[in-house]
């Protein structure tokens, strides 16, 4: 409700041009949108009290393309969530994985979420990838006053262009903090283990490789990443906590299975027993 609507009638400004949803809510009610400023000018959060998600990352395979991510949270040097979801669908074919602030990263991707049916629903067709990665790149420009005050998000989008060209369909976009928006071939990686995810890729990337040895190769760059980043946390035998890893095919988003995670993590670490450094690359 914008408080003009009367007797039951909606206000003029429902029938406005425009198949942005963000933009109709932060042009009518603002403060209802999770980008609207919670902090006081000149204040910054504390980093030890604020929970942040660690290294996600993409990389274009032989079918598609596949998006995963570690499960840990952290504020400062505890660990605040051991399982914490951070690779979500946002339509059939585009998936988001996020760093950062986890609060406002989990409303931005609901928000892209509804900002991508709203506009389908509008338009009467999906948006395209290119589209797709531009209006993630307004949102995340909308809250860069919150990421002056060190609540930042650090989004990485991968999508399945069904309409590109055979090899060139599955896409990946990593964004800053200012919202500008970067293609980046192959693969690429997010949070503050990603250095480290980005080395192991750069060894083991293949473009041709089968899902399974995608999935392969991301599940030992999150272990390198935790190898070496405190931050970000690797396979939970214990407890049975494993990477999050999806795909996104010509037959949209999909998640692997817990069971198929599982049982491609503790082959990865019986691989590790015997070589703790990991798969070099081939010469």
């Amino acid at each position: 409700m914008t408080g003009h609507e009367s007797a039951g009638r909606l206000g003029a400004e429902f029938f406005a041009p425009g198949s942005s949803f963000t933009e109709f809510v932060h042009a009518y009610r603002p403060e209802l949108l999770s980008l609207h400023p919670v902090l006081p000018e000149g204040v910054r959060a504390a980093p030890d009290q604020v929970p942040h998600g660690t290294t996600v990352l993409a990389l274009t395979y032989g079918e598609g393309v596949m998006i995963a991510g570690d499960r840990r949270a952290t504020m400062g040097h505890l660990i605040a969530q051991r399982d914490l979801e951070k690779v979500h669908p946002t339509d059939d074919y585009t998936a988001v994985a996020f760093a950062g602030t986890v609060g406002l990263a989990i409303d931005l991707v609901k928000l892209f979420q509804v900002e991508l049916t709203h506009f389908e629903k509008i338009e009467g067709i999906p948006m395209t990838l290119n589209a797709k990665a531009t209006r993630l790149a307004t949102m995340i420009r909308q809250n860069l006053g919150q990421a002056m005050q060190g609540l930042a998000v650090v989004p990485l989008l991968a999508g399945y262009e069904p309409s590109a060209p055979e090899g060139k369909r599955g896409r990946i976009f990593s964004f800053d903090v200012t919202g500008g928006p970067y293609e980046k071939p192959d693969f690429y990686a997010e949070g503050s283990g990603s250095p480290y995810a980005r080395g192991s890729l750069k060894k083991l990337y293949r473009p041709d490789m089968s899902r399974r040895e995608a999935a392969l190769a991301a599940l030992q760059a999150l272990y390198d990443a935790a190898d070496d980043d405190s931050a970000t946390g690797g396979p939970d035998l214990s407890r049975r906590i494993f990477p999050i890893v999806s795909v996104i095919t010509e037959d949209g988003f999909e998640r692997l299975s817990e069971q198929e995670t599982e049982d491609l993590s503790r082959e990865m670490i019986a691989q590790r027993q015997r070589q703790p450094d990991g798969p070099v690359a081939s010469l």
